[in-house]
């Protein structure tokens, strides 16, 4: 997308909250790959489909900076409602606590601190929402691990599943390219889903979960 159309998108859809465009800037200005982080288009879309499927719990693998946990967390119904989200990298936890209180729904996000794949086993709850942005890696892995504690009917939205078009360049093979291209294999042969790819941005697939 170029810059012009992304201008365009930008000035005709819901404006980015103060405190989002606050973090967005912390992130630019203090974090490593602030590329990363979800910014305006995304978020609002996170925040739509958040509200669209009206989640009492939400589940996040890869916190970042906190962008997006916050964008859903704005579209839960009330404080009664969680993002729990989980984050490997400790030296981020200060920033993110900071910006959580700094935000008036800060209060509905649950910061974990800790590996994805250890913590989500000990989740004692399910969730009608799960969002992975994590590890490119291990995405099958998480999908595993995740699967279990997705409500029949809920949704598990799974953002850079088209990896800078790498994923259709068979040329391309390392590392993050192969954990990319198989998870898309894998979900694209899971009978127990409905799921489709969205080319917003890097790639953001929806997956409905039918049947356990």
């Amino acid at each position: 997308m170029n810059s012009n159309l992304n201008d365009y998108i930008l000035s005709h859809i819901d404006p980015e909250p103060e405190h989002l465009n606050r973090l967005y800037r912390d992130t630019n200005l203090h974090l490593l790959y602030p590329h990363m982080c979800s910014g305006h288009l995304q978020g609002r879309v996170l925040r739509m489909i958040t509200s669209m499927i009206a989640p009492r719990h939400v589940l996040e693998l890869g916190t970042y900076s906190g962008y997006s946990a916050l964008c859903m967390a704005e579209a839960l119904a009330d404080d009664a409602c969680s993002v729990d989200t989980i984050e490997i990298d400790d030296e981020a936890e200060n920033f993110i606590r900071n910006h959580l209180r700094a935000s008036s729904v800060g209060n509905r996000v649950n910061l974990i601190i800790g590996d994805a794949t250890e913590v989500v086993p000990t989740l004692p709850r399910d969730y009608q929402l799960v969002f992975i942005d994590a590890n490119k890696r291990q995405y099958v892995q998480y999908y595993q691990l995740v699967f279990p504690h997705v409500v029949k009917g809920g949704f598990i939205i799974v953002d850079n599943t088209l990896w800078d078009s790498k994923v259709s360049e068979q040329e391309n093979h390392d590392a993050l390219t192969d954990g990319v291209r198989a998870f898309n294999d894998y979900v694209a042969a899971d009978t127990r889903v409905s799921r489709v790819i969205l080319p917003l941005r890097d790639g953001l697939t929806i997956i409905q979960k039918l049947t356990d």
